[in-house]
Parts: C-alpha cells; sequence; structure tokens
C-alpha cells in the first residue's frame, strides 16, 4: 500500500474511533455520485491533490472509499475479492457470485452500486478487506482516460482473488491425503 493511501486509510480509521458523526456522514455519502455530498468534504478534501478536478478519478476514488469504510470499517489484508469468494465458500451461496460477475461487468457510473451491495454482504457477515488496495483500483477503473487495458487488469485481478478464495479449500491438501 503507497504511503499516501496508508495515511488516508489512518485518517479513516481515527474518524472510526472518534468521530461517529463523520462515520455517518461519510456513509450517508454513499447515496449520492462519489465527490457530490458537501458534507463529507470536510473528511476527505485534504486528501485530494490541489491540481486534481471535481471529477478526477483519483478524488472519485477517495470519495468512494471512504463511504465504503464507514458502511464497513473493518480493514485487513484480504483484498474485496479474495473477502467475497471466502464469504461465498462459506455460504455457498450463487447469488455472491452472480453479484461479483455483475460488478466486474460494471462501468464507472454504476460501479458504486455494486460496490454497495458487496459490502453489505461483507459487513453482515464481519469481512475485513484491504481498503487500500481498493483506493487503487478504484482510481483505475474510475478513470475515464486510462488504457482499458489496465482497467481489464484490475478486473482479472479481482477475478482471481475471487475463485481462488473460493476454491482454497479443496486446492489444499488434507493431512490425511498427505500421509497416504
Amino acid at each position: 500500500m503507497s504511503e499516501f493511501a496508508q495515511g488516508f486509510i489512518a485518517h479513516l480509521q481515527r474518524l472510526q474511533e472518534h468521530d461517529r458523526g463523520a462515520m455517518a456522514t461519510l456513509r450517508r455519502s454513499l447515496s449520492f455520485e462519489p465527490g457530490s455530498y458537501p458534507p463529507a468534504y470536510p473528511y476527505v478534501e485534504r486528501f485530494v491533490a490541489a491540481e486534481r478536478h471535481a471529477q478526477d478519478a483519483s478524488r472519485l476514488a477517495l470519495y468512494l472509499t471512504a463511504g465504503l469504510y464507514a458502511a464497513h470499517p473493518h480493514h485487513g489484508a484480504r483484498s474485496l475479492a479474495a473477502s467475497l469468494g471466502e464469504l461465498m465458500r462459506k455460504r455457498e451461496s450463487a447469488s455472491i457470485e452472480q453479484r461479483f460477475i455483475a460488478l466486474l461487468g460494471a462501468d464507472a457510473e454504476n460501479l458504486a452500486v455494486y460496490l454497495r451491495q458487496i459490502i453489505s454482504l461483507l459487513a453482515a457477515d464481519d469481512r475485513p478487506l484491504d481498503y487500500g488496495v481498493l483506493l487503487r483500483d478504484l482510481s483505475v477503473w474510475l478513470n475515464p482516460h486510462i488504457d482499458a487495458e489496465r482497467r481489464d487488469n484490475v478486473r482479472q485481478r479481482w477475478a482471481r482473488d475471487f475463485y481462488r478464495a473460493l476454491a482454497a479449500p479443496a486446492a489444499e491438501p488434507t493431512e490425511q491425503a498427505v500421509n497416504d
């Protein structure tokens, strides 16, 4: 995780510990387009570089990440896709995979809608995710000027993380199989 992302996530963690009102504001911001809910500005704008414009992908990624963190403030070392794959393995629910496939097919305009659904699923099971990695990935996904191949690389990495986590127990040999 970059130093910038670490600082931003640390800021969100401090808000979680000391400012419930800020967290409520950031959660509420998820009902709006990223970066368009003025009450959230005091908590995010200080991290937006001066040269960034209102619709800059990195700015939008900061707002979306902040809102998602406020909805589920459980930061950990697992990617969003890996945590979701583990959840599907546990619940054995085909609807989780369907939501994940829809997320992978999302464009910048509807990405936040799918992410809110996924975060709700992870929160219900208290699954952690790495918000620094999510921030980095969203900065790519939301950037209309970036090479489509880079966006596809993010989607492919998410798919690998999801399906590897889903298949993890089957791929690990059991103790009995090792001893046979």
